[in-house]
């Protein structure tokens, strides 16, 4: 037992010690936002945007180009859902019904990720100092997908984001971005749990 608790008391170490107090802000606004936007409360747009920002630093700086254009992204929807919200929040609007994906869908998917994963996952690597050009690629291809399906409430896309999020956890462990890479271990959580609310919604509406 006392073999494994020295390490184990290392790991934490640095884990704390190599976790920076911007890079602690950004977990703490993405977790929140994400549970808040859970709640249906306007509150999640604008700390969204604050965990944007910071994450569009923080993504800069570990020389993950194509995560910093996810957040640039991020930041234009997030500024739109906040409009969005603000301007309706007083009207009733019609429950729209959960999707499930089409056979057309997965195909046009597949052949956007990779497209988008070659081209700029080539540019990367062969203009910039990128870090895993590829990798950082894909996972952004995989995450505008899925930001698209979730938009029109096709419940596979916690799937996309299940698979994405386990990829990003070993990404920024790897760049030592720990509380990072932990916050996105929570975001797997969060998505099963997603698909399996919305897969009982789905059979709800067919029975």
């Amino acid at each position: 037992m006392l073999l494994f608790a020295e390490p184990l008391k290392n790991s934490f170490l640095q884990f704390f010690t190599q976790t920076g107090w911007l890079e602690w802000c950004g977990v703490v606004t993405g977790i929140a936002c994400v549970w808040l936007a859970a709640k249906n409360n306007i509150l999640s747009w604008p700390i969204a945007i604050i965990s944007v920002l910071i994450y569009i630093n923080i993504f800069y700086n570990a020389k993950l180009y194509a995560d910093m254009g996810l957040q640039v992204y991020f930041f234009v929807m997030n500024v739109y859902g906040w409009y969005f919200w603000s301007n309706n929040k007083n009207k009733d609007e019609a429950s729209s019904p959960v999707l499930s994906i089409t056979r057309k869908e997965i195909v046009i998917s597949i052949l956007a990720v990779i497209a988008f994963t070659y081209i700029l996952g080539t540019l990367l690597h062969r203009n910039t100092d990128a870090s895993f050009p590829f990798i950082d690629s894909f996972c952004t291809a995989c995450s505008l997908v899925a930001q698209v399906f979730l938009a029109r409430k096709v419940m596979e896309n916690w799937l996309i984001w299940i698979f994405v999020d386990i990829i990003y956890v070993g990404v920024y462990c790897s760049k030592e971005l720990y509380a990072t890479g932990l916050m996105y271990a929570l975001y797997v959580y969060i998505a099963a749990m997603g698909y399996r609310d919305w897969r009982k919604i789905y059979r709800t509406q067919h029975d």
